[in-house]
């Protein structure tokens, strides 16, 4: 296999698309690093291990010889991505940005190498563009374009408003190419758009166009919507090794796989010998076991995750755990609303789980210090579970059921 071919193999793992692979070919051929860009909004203080599967791309660049850009989008934070979303999206201060910004600075780290990075901000450029220069990036662009994105165009469709600022923001992430000369822009699958904005603004000021890798997006811990902080459905870099671990040993089987494509450093010949091994009748949570081992460590050390994985098992193996607990879905009834999941308390989930004959014995056993939820005890019987999660219930010694809430 050629350099080229390799680094090809490498680069294009996981990847849901490359735009142009021919062209990238051609780049790799001049034998000399290539600029690769990475920018991020800093809009909130803390990243999770969605936001890493692009980062994780990006090391990969980095260590095949090329030359990485972060870009931590500090004005472009102020205006706020409208990628996927149904409404405008508030913005947020200066302050609140560079507040955010150290704090993607010091968790980048973890997985990039500080001294092979550039790290930049595109305030440095957008302030100096002014008034006249924004006026002549706007007039490079048409609205009927604009409206050729998805989300803007269900918006316009449905009456939804569309602020003027919104159509700035795909504009201000293509300058960024502009003004970086990246030669390969990297996203999640939501920000295709965007990418190819900025390949066409490099075509407009005569640059060479980039090339786009696009991952796809991490489904959150119960397989259902895309990792979120706001959804508490996420693994956060910086929680502690304990928390890690258990929340992927919480998640599916088969979810399990697309977290070890995703986010595992093994090698793909590795991925298949284990998923041959789980079909021939090896328990895959030995294998999950693995994956919350490798993520604890990148970000905690070999000996934090040591310790997580002896804590969740005194927690939960040592707590006689049984094999091929049954699977079960509950109907959660009612409409989801922005920044609303609904819920269904825990009493009425221990009835339709038929762990308990009624939600009066739930609240008994709840009362003796009979429940728990992944491994942890409940206190609150006022607790609630929402719509999407998947949680491993116990009443007594010998009742278990994971329950998935639909």
């Amino acid at each position: 296999m050629s350099d080229i071919d390799h680094q090809l193999r490498v680069i294009k793992r996981g990847c849901d698309e490359l735009i142009v692979e021919a062209e990238l070919r051609e780049k790799l051929k001049s034998g000399r690093p290539l600029r690769v860009k990475l920018g991020l909004d800093p809009t909130a203080p803390d990243l999770h291990l969605g936001h890493t599967v692009v980062i994780n791309k990006l090391r990969q660049f980095q260590d095949l010889g090329h030359h990485v850009q972060f870009l931590i989008g500090d004005f472009t934070g102020m205006i706020g991505d409208p990628s996927g979303k149904n409404a405008t999206r508030p913005p947020l201060s200066r302050e609140q940005i560079l507040r955010n910004a150290k704090t993607y600075q010091d968790q980048v780290f973890k997985i990039l190498d500080a001294n092979k990075t550039e790290v930049l901000f595109n305030s440095r450029w957008s302030d100096e563009l002014g008034a006249a220069g924004l006026i002549g990036l706007a007039g490079k662009w048409t609205v009927a374009r604009m409206l050729e994105r998805d989300d803007f165009g269900k918006r316009y469709a449905t009456r939804q408003p569309i602020a003027i600022h919104e159509f700035l923001y795909p504009l201000m992430q293509g300058y960024d190419s502009v003004a970086m000369k990246s030669e390969v822009e990297l996203g999640g699958t939501d920000q295709k758009f965007n990418l190819l904005v900025g390949r066409e603004l490099q075509k407009h000021y005569g640059q060479p166009q980039q090339c786009i890798l696009t991952m796809p997006l991490l489904e959150g811990i119960r397989g259902v919507d895309k990792m979120s902080k706001s959804l508490d459905n996420y693994v956060g870099i910086n929680e502690s090794p304990e928390a890690i671990f258990g929340k992927l040993m919480s998640i599916s089987d088969e979810l399990m796989w697309r977290y070890l494509e995703l986010l595992s450093f093994e090698s793909l010949e590795t991925l298949a010998k284990w998923k041959k091994e789980v079909s021939g009748g090896r328990n895959p949570r030995d294998i999950k076991v693995l994956l919350a081992r490798e993520i604890v460590t990148r970000f905690h050390g070999a000996a934090a995750a040591e310790r997580a994985q002896a804590d969740f098992e005194a927690r939960f193996k040592h707590g006689a755990m049984p094999e091929g607990i049954p699977e079960i879905t509950v109907k959660v009834h009612g409409k989801s609303t922005p920044g609303k999941v609904p819920e269904m308390a825990i009493t009425k989930v221990l009835k339709e789980s038929q762990l308990v004959s009624s939600a009066s014995e739930a609240l008994r056993m709840i009362e003796q210090g009979g429940v728990r939820i992944d491994g942890e005890k409940v206190t609150d019987k006022g607790f609630s579970v929402k719509r999407g999660e998947t949680v491993v219930l116990q009443v007594g010694k010998r009742k278990f059921a994971r329950v998935t809430l639909a």
